[in-house]
């Protein structure tokens, strides 16, 4: 066992299965809806905290606004108001119409299994970080957690967690997700509790 392998069986059993903004994102499988879901947060989610985010989607709920679709019809000047709490919200509530017209246009959740899983991740990534709003973090986080993809996800959290166990002297992005990668048994579900684990960890570490 490996220090990757050894770290990821420590936090599971500290922590169990991930809680939180963690259930949903880890829970297998998903409906459409869910996966919707997932997608809407990790636009929102964005240089903010999830509590923020939390106060984000209720309002969006209130409005009865629960799906890609209803985004899409809504449009991004009435939605911006709706997702205040999460901040950045007219530069947010614009990347969040931009990726659902992509979403639907392309037609990502209607036949997930047939369409998505046989789909190549470089090309999704690479269609993904063409949109305007869509770093790695953001494009990976939908990968991993709305189209099960086995892509980790690296964060500040991640990193913070690299540091203090000294596992590297880089902390660059593609760095780091190969390191993680190559010292993993390649398994989106390992990746999506390991990255929610992580998290919740750091936070934990903070309060």
């Amino acid at each position: 066992m490996n220090v990757f392998e050894r770290l990821y069986k420590e936090l599971r059993k500290k922590y169990g299965t991930p809680k939180g903004q963690w259930k949903l994102w880890c829970k297998r499988p998903k409906t459409k809806r869910e996966r919707e879901k997932v997608i809407i947060g990790a636009i929102l989610t964005q240089r903010t905290n999830w509590k923020n985010v939390e106060l984000a989607l209720n309002n969006l709920k209130k409005a009865k606004i629960n799906s890609l679709r209803d985004i899409y019809r809504l449009g991004a000047k009435k939605l911006a108001p709706l997702i205040k709490p999460s901040g950045f919200y007219k530069t947010k509530a614009q990347y969040l119409l931009n990726l659902t017209k992509f979403v639907i246009t392309e037609g990502w959740l209607d036949n997930t299994r047939h369409t998505i899983k046989k789909a190549e991740l470089e090309k999704l990534r690479e269609e993904l970080l063409e949109l305007k709003g869509i770093g790695p973090e953001t494009a990976d986080s939908i990968l991993l957690y709305v189209l099960d993809k086995p892509i980790f996800v690296i964060d500040e959290y991640t990193r913070r967690l690299v540091k203090n166990h000294n596992l590297a002297s880089r902390t660059d992005y593609q760095f780091l997700q190969k390191l993680f990668e190559e010292n993993l048994r390649k398994d989106y579900r390992l990746y999506q509790d390991f990255h929610a684990l992580i998290v919740i960890n750091a936070k934990n570490s903070i309060n």
